[in-house]
């Protein structure tokens, strides 16, 4: 029996006029409802025509998370009376509900993802719902935006609706062809902030770690929240294993002690959302709680400030969940949890004066995410690089680049970027391209089953508990009866049957011992991460990062390891190994043959030239021996790249050299072409041009060291222009003065600088110039001290002279000092030596 009473008090109900006016006129719309407004739930079913006696549609509604489908079909089931699987049902990975009157499906992003490849059309699909768009999962925007270009081709009929407790529905509106954005108001109860941060110092997250103690000042305010107010507590964490830890320091709280995340047991999940069952509770969450799920009984939050988010270490070929501070929206969305049905409170972990730096909202994972499986989802839709396709942010060009690398490698993609065969296989097997590869081609060396079984492991990181020894997570798994070994079945499962393969427990085992089985499919998925050891725990992966493990890791004594799952911490040299399996050479080999080179290696190394006949894997030298006779052109290659490297100063620079770079510096300054530059840049950018025939006739270092720098630079005169004639008339390298001598111009500063005894200027009224730039006089004392500095001579004869002539003369009482210098004879002698004369 429909609860018809529950459906009417939902706030949404209000807004549904408008709403489905703007999808009859519109054919999409915008939909901003708070938590808790039906808008998840109640919405679907109208639309659907299950309640309010609208047209019968087929409804598919589409949640970013396995947990929050289960729990708004089984809502939605409920407030029809029925169980999932009758006119409303769901579908997520490894688990369906669906039945013949099924009418309205809930299904993840993934499984939207999935159906779209397969059938562009979705067909018998009227109006599909993309809930919790806010938070910008990457599937989300990717199955938008191929919905999007499904309505302008083939399905103008498809009605879509983006749903979300706070999104950016200006953008939202103008993605789906500038859309009506229609409100709901929900029923608003008021939240106390109170700000509750730790007392002592707290280091900083960085990738997964976080500080211990913010952890136990967490459950310190939980106990407190407890004492302060009624009803029960919701308590956001980043990740399980702080959950997990929390939940350990809150032993003996006069609460049951919940946890619900993505791993959590169904049961457990279905508990906390069907509410209170007599005492109170603390429900400890991850984000999936922030807008995915409404938890009944909640009074007050507590907010850990924290949360995960996807990072991509492109260069190191590493991705991984890493412990962010949450966004402010993230942050209202918690405190909203806390209202829902009555006054409360939220508790924030952190300094109010810290909240107005917090980023506004969380990183759209297009911007952070590893981007292989966007890649081979567009590339399996026909736009390989996702030019065409409608997207609120595009993906960075690096990443993409990254991507398509990968997906190359494992052969998904053509030369052009196009899909193969094998790559739309791949895409429908609900797994990350590196882990589809392992599967295919581990299927066929190990086994389906136990290709499989080594394929759930890494598709979901087994807990920290099982160790960091892949081999022994497997079998931990197969006798384990915790939630994750139950999950892992589920997946194993699913796998076998992708593959066409009976999923018995001893169906298609393959030959060989599991450790290697488990090693291998390891390797096929991660190439670049088989690392050989260096010793003392520490090894080299093929992508050239260095990796340690624990100190307690029986993997340490191993040669070879194929490295599953690893981080880097920041400012950390070596990433840290927390999965591994262990592996010989061949089978390094075998998995990353495409890393494979063979040949002469000659490159600058450790400040030399090093030629070297190798093979290596990647970063991982297999075998080296000298080489004695390198190719001439592989020399000079390294030759210039340790030019490259170092700068002009590994040649012979003199000072006549020196100065004659310093010469075409200024001309190039002041007059421009065709006076070269010579900046370092510019040189080393030339240096094929310049350098020859020296180049050619070095082999290393010291070779360099001999070459005169001077001669060779003179190549990159005008010559054919004829000005390198006139390079001593405009940057001479010494000027003549009246008392006959020739002085050094110095070229290094902003203006040409000559440095003379002020008494060899006697009768010079104006100042020189080169290249028609007066110089900078620096006129010295008969010791040849600065005496004064100007770029106007004649007006220091006017106005300078005096000061320095009565403050000189008395200490060089010997050489002469005119009260009229301009018309006396320059000189670069004492007055005694004149009179003899």
């Amino acid at each position: 029996m429909i609860r018809t009473d529950v459906l009417e008090q939902l706030p949404v109900r209000t807004a549904l006029p408008a709403l489905e006016r703007a999808l009859d006129e519109r054919g999409a719309a915008v939909l901003c409802a708070p938590p808790g407004t039906g808008k998840t739930t109640l919405v679907p079913l109208v639309l659907a025509g299950l309640a309010g006696g609208g047209p019968a549609r087929r409804v598919l509604v589409a949640e970013p998370r396995r947990i929050a489908a289960r729990a708004a079909a089984r809502r939605m089931a409920w407030l029809l009376g029925e169980r999932t699987g009758g006119r409303v049902g769901f579908t997520v990975r490894g688990e369906r509900s669906v039945g013949p009157d099924t009418v309205v499906e809930v299904v993840t992003t993934g499984v939207l993802l999935q159906r779209l490849q397969r059938d562009q059309e979705l067909s018998g699909t009227d109006v599909v719902i993309i809930d919790e768009c806010h938070e910008r999962h990457l599937d989300a925007d990717t199955a938008a935006a191929f919905l999007l270009d499904v309505r302008a081709t083939i399905r103008p009929d498809l009605r879509l609706l983006a749903a979300s407790a706070t999104t950016d529905a200006e953008g939202w509106a103008r993605l789906l062809g500038d859309a009506p954005v229609v409100e709901a108001h929900g029923v608003s109860h008021p939240v106390e902030v109170v700000w509750a941060p730790p007392a002592g110092p707290v280091r900083p997250p960085h990738g997964m770690r976080v500080d211990p103690a913010l952890l136990t000042h967490v459950a310190a305010v939980v106990r407190r929240a407890l004492t302060e107010r009624d009803g029960d507590v919701l308590c956001f964490l980043p990740g399980v294993g702080e959950i997990g830890r929390v939940a350990g320091q809150l032993a003996g709280v006069e609460a049951e002690v919940l946890q619900v995340h993505g791993r959590a047991p169904a049961a457990v999940q279905d508990a906390v959302l069907a509410g209170p069952s007599g005492g109170r509770r603390v429900v400890l969450a991850t984000s999936v709680a922030e807008s995915s799920l409404t938890v009944p009984g909640v009074r007050v939050v507590v907010d850990s400030g924290l949360a995960r988010e996807p990072r991509t270490d492109h260069a190191r070929g590493l991705s991984a969940l890493t412990t962010v501070r949450a966004s402010r929206a993230a942050g209202r969305q918690r405190a909203g949890r806390a209202g829902r049905e009555a006054p409360g409170a939220v508790y924030r972990c952190w300094e109010q004066a810290e909240d107005g730096r917090l980023a506004p909202f969380p990183s759209p994972e297009i911007k952070v995410a590893d981007l292989a499986s966007f890649a081979l989802q567009t590339a399996c839709w026909g736009d390989p690089d996702a030019s065409g396709l409608p997207l609120l942010d595009r993906p960075p060009a690096g990443a993409m680049g990254a991507a398509r690398e990968v997906l190359t490698a494992v052969g998904a993609v053509d030369a052009t970027g196009r899909a193969t065969g094998r790559g739309v296989r791949m895409s429908r097997l609900g797994l990350h391209p590196r882990l589809a590869r392992a599967l295919l081609d581990g299927a066929d060396e190990v086994g389906g089953r136990r290709a499989a079984e080594v394929v759930a492991l890494l598709s979901e990181e087994p807990p920290r508990e099982y160790g960091d020894d892949l081999a022994h997570a497997l079998r931990t798994a197969r006798r384990g009866g915790d939630g994750y070994a139950a999950r892992w079945r589920q997946e194993v499962r699913r796998l076998s049957q992708s593959l066409g393969r009976s999923a018995g427990p001893s169906a298609d085992a393959g030959a060989g011992p599991d450790d290697a089985a488990v090693g291998l499919v390891a390797a096929l998925a991660f190439p670049e991460r088989v690392a050989r050891a260096r010793g003392q725990g520490a090894f080299l992966m093929a992508s050239g990062t260095g990796a340690e493990l624990g100190d307690g890791s029986r993997l340490r004594s191993a040669p070879w390891l194929a490295v599953a799952v690893a981080d880097r911490p920041a400012h950390a040299a070596s990433a840290r190994v927390r999965l591994a399996a262990v592996i010989d050479e061949g089978t390094a080999r075998l998995a990353a043959g495409h890393l494979r080179f063979s040949g002469e290696e000659v490159r600058w190394a450790d400040g030399d030239v090093v030629a070297r006949s190798v093979e290596r894997l990647g970063a991982v030298e297999l075998s080296v021996r000298a080489l004695r006779r390198p190719a001439p052109e592989l020399v000079r290659g390294a030759l210039l790249d340790g030019l490259r490297r170092e700068g002009p100063g590994l040649l012979r620079w003199t000072r006549d050299s020196g100065q004659l770079r310093l010469r075409l510096a200024f001309l190039h300054r002041v007059l421009g072409a065709p006076w070269p530059d010579v900046s370092d840049e510019a040189l080393l950018a030339r240096a094929d041009e310049w350098l020859e025939p020296e180049l050619s006739r070095a082999g290393r270092r010291a070779d360099l060291a001999r070459i005169d720098a001077g001669q060779a630079l003179r190549r990159l005169l005008p010559w054919a222009t004829g000005d390198a004639a006139r390079l001593d008339e405009l940057a001479p390298e010494r000027i003549g003065v009246p008392s006959g001598s020739r002085i050094r111009v110095e070229y290094g500063g902003e203006q040409p600088v000559l440095a003379v005894k002020l008494q060899e200027l006697f009768g010079l009224a104006e100042t020189p110039r080169v290249a028609g730039v007066p110089v900078l006089v620096h006129l010295l004392s008969p010791a040849g001290r600065p005496a004064a500095v100007t770029a106007d001579l004649a007006s220091f004869w006017r106005e300078g002279y005096r000061g320095v002539r009565a403050e000189l003369r008395g200490r060089y009482p010997k050489h002469p000092w005119p009260e009229d210098p301009t018309t006396t004879e320059a000189t670069r002698f004492t007055s005694a030596r004149l009179r003899r004369d």
